[in-house]
């Protein structure tokens, strides 16, 4: 079956990573994550075209398009999706709901972004706005620079010129459709060719249309093949009820990816994945005997107590030896993604940094994301040991840390 029978639409407000899959999706889900390794494999073998767009680390996220209910252009955050759509349509309802950067960020959307055209609504990340375009030399090289978040992103002098006359600067990579915000159905993908040209925004489509420069090599291919070999049959052999269980259970699921990104922070990978298994249990016993010893009360002890031993009913001897396998089946899952990623950095259109109290280093793009072209859910392949470590480590400056983004 191919990865898009795996879809379900849903608004584009979190996404996981493709390893996760196995915790958050049981079967069904570890099928998906399996297939679009496969599909991505034929397309950077040369076989056939996948809807693939890179993630950008822009920030804030932001919504824009024509309110259903009135026809009016608005500007939104994520709490377009609540139960009452929060949506901006002055500046004034603006400053009313936020401040600082944000705010005038928020502001010059409202101002910049009607010029676009924009029907229905659509939804990206800010790259730049007022006073965040600056002028580095690194390398030896000029470039016209912006620092949203994590990455430092980079346009070498001479190729600047729309960026550096623009107000404001977003990537857009999701649309929705839907006579509601209540009932919107997210597509991944902006046709950015439809939208307006204007000199004050820098609009960018995030989808990778053009992927003959990160074709794979022989080799490359014979490896993945054999990865993705080894993952089939490490799935046939895990319990298929420990995998259901595992999904009715997301509590634990969100336990597991929990620890598992105490390990990235460190910059480190699962390596034994039995050694993996006993660690979690002793983590979460830790975690809520810690719990237990701050509640002052014997309910609250109680309280904490059972919900500790809820998650460890799981850990059957059965349960416990699929978990294992479970482990390695998503160690390999990161093989896989890490040799696909490489080849998809190799063509970047703008350089992309980190930088660090000695200066910049070179890092990959933030990830990219495998999604339904006919618009439904998608699944992230992030580097975690680089972009991921990046964004939790101290010694990445952060562009959101300097009091000006110059």
């Amino acid at each position: 079956m191919e990865f898009l029978d795996f879809i379900t639409e849903q608004k584009n407000t979190h996404m996981t990573h493709i390893e996760d899959k196995v915790l958050y999706g049981g079967v069904n889900g570890t099928r998906q994550a399996i297939n679009a390794l496969r599909e991505l494999r034929n397309m950077l073998a040369g076989k056939k075209e996948a809807g693939v767009s890179v993630k950008w680390d822009g920030a804030p996220a932001i919504f824009a398009g024509i309110d259903p209910r009135d026809g009016e252009f608005f500007v939104a955050k994520k709490g377009i999706f609540n139960k009452n759509p929060k949506v901006y349509k002055t500046a004034s309802e603006v400053d009313a709901d936020t401040s600082g950067d944000l705010a005038m960020k928020l502001k010059d959307a409202l101002r910049y972004l009607p010029d676009l055209g924009i029907k229905g609504v659509i939804q990206g990340d800010f790259l730049f706005g007022r006073g965040d375009l600056g002028t580095k030399t690194i390398d030896g090289q000029t470039y016209t620079t912006f620092h949203p978040n994590t990455i430092v992103y980079a346009i070498p002098k001479g190729q600047d010129a729309e960026v550096k006359s623009a107000k404001i600067g977003i990537v857009w990579h999701t649309t929705y459709t839907g006579r509601s915000f209540e009932t919107m159905k997210a597509s991944y993908g902006v046709n950015v060719s439809g939208l307006k040209k204007s000199k004050n925004v820098w609009s960018q489509d995030a989808m990778l249309r053009d992927v003959r420069g990160a074709t794979m090599s022989s080799r490359e291919t014979e490896n993945v093949n054999a990865i993705l070999s080894e993952i089939g049959t490490l799935f046939n052999a895990i319990s298929g009820s420990t995998l259901r269980e595992l999904e009715q259970n997301q509590s634990l699921a969100q336990h597991i990816e929990q620890f598992n990104n105490t390990y990235v922070r460190k910059g480190q990978r699962i390596k034994d994945p039995k050694q993996h298994a006993r660690r979690l249990i002793t983590w979460i016993k830790s975690k809520y005997l810690k719990e237990i010893s701050a509640r002052k009360t014997p309910k609250g002890k109680q309280g904490q107590r059972d919900k500790m031993n809820a998650l460890l009913d799981f850990f059957s001897t059965k349960n416990l030896q699929n978990l294992e396998k479970m482990f390695h089946l998503q160690k390999l899952i990161v093989d896989a993604k890490l040799i696909l990623i490489n080849n998809l950095n190799k063509i970047g259109s703008l350089e992309t940094f980190v930088k660090t109290s000695k200066g910049y280093k070179t890092t990959g793009q933030e990830g990219y994301v495998a999604i339904d072209t006919l618009g439904g859910d998608a699944v992230k392949l992030v580097d975690r040991m680089e972009f991921s470590y990046n964004n939790f480590s101290p010694d990445i400056l952060k562009g959101w840390q300097k009091p000006s983004r110059r």
